[in-house]
């Protein structure tokens, strides 16, 4: 494994061995502190969006293994627009030893790991959100000490996040149901190959327009935001479109009765999701949250530390 930019890629012994590797670190670092895997090695964490976890964790991440992580906001580095994809790539690879990109554009993670000499990882883009993806495989596996033959129904913007899911229990044999209107459906791309990695592992990738029959049955209630970063000219459709995809009491009386409730955060408390349920005893929202550092870990431990 070279780069980590779509859980389409990586294949299904390799995420074991990230999940693995990940319960390894969490323990260790709950018994008193992680071995300095990384020492003197360092992580360039490249933004073209904001977030409280993707920078904290990274930059914790690379500290409790005992490197080093460099921050470089829109402003300063400018990637596509100041400064070619390419060329950033080319340059900032000879002064770390691995990159994290937060991007809108696909390409531009595919771009940034074509030219650099060092491991890429796609911390979040338009098309995927893989560390998202293996941080909520992480916790799933941690909560219910099994993935195979579990069901996800994921309610909401059929999103990157949505495609991460798609493409993770496709791989380990988890059913995953996507729940969304019309017009924010996952592309037919994506259900694609998450049908194809299904067939192997021998789980489904459905598709409906019908929260309440997504929902029944599931062991995971999943939702994310109904406008994500760069889609704010559309906020006004979809507070109008997306309310029947709330994650609410309702909802959760359709799945199963030990169902888990996941987002990925940051939420829009009363939109996707009430308080009631995020806050609620079926909420893991924080564990994921917290898992988002343990399992990025294990990405850097495995791409760095080669």
């Amino acid at each position: 494994m070279k780069h980590f930019l779509s859980l389409a890629d990586v294949s299904t012994d390799q995420i074991w061995h990230l999940l693995k590797l990940a319960r390894e670190l969490k323990a260790e670092w709950l018994r008193g502190g992680n071995r300095p895997l990384l020492a003197g090695k360092s992580l360039g964490m490249l933004f073209q969006k904001p977030s409280l976890r993707t920078r904290a964790s990274f930059e914790m991440g690379m500290v409790q293994l005992g490197g080093h992580a460099m921050y470089l906001s829109p402003s300063e580095v400018g990637v596509g627009s100041r400064e070619s994809v390419a060329d950033v790539a080319r340059v900032l690879s000879r002064y770390v030893d691995g990159i994290m990109a937060r991007v809108f554009e696909h390409r531009h993670v595919e771009e940034l790991a074509h030219h650099s000499r060092v491991p890429v990882i796609n911390g979040l883009s338009d098309h995927s959100h893989p560390c998202q993806g293996l941080t909520d495989l992480f916790t799933i596996w941690e909560k219910k000490e099994t993935l195979s033959g579990l069901r996800l129904a994921y309610v909401g913007d059929g999103n990157n996040v949505a495609t991460a899911l798609a493409f993770g229990c496709a791989k380990v044999g988890m059913d995953f149901v996507c729940a969304a209107p019309a017009g924010s459906q996952l592309p037919d791309g994506t259900v694609g190959r998450a049908r194809e990695f299904a067939s192997v592992s021998g789980s489904k990738i459905e598709l409906t327009d019908d929260s309440y029959a997504a929902a029944r049955g599931a062991h995971i209630l999943y939702t994310d935001v109904w406008t994500s970063m760069g889609q704010e000219e559309e906020t006004g459709v979809r507070l109008r479109v997306f309310p029947p995809y709330q994650l609410n009491a309702r909802l959760m009386a359709a799945a199963r009765p030990d169902v888990l409730v996941m987002h990925c955060l940051p939420a829009h408390r009363g939109q996707e999701i009430t308080d009631e349920v995020a806050d609620g005893p079926h909420s893991i929202v924080f564990d994921q949250a917290e898992n988002r550092l343990h399992a990025q870990k294990a990405i850097l431990a495995t791409l760095l530390g080669q």
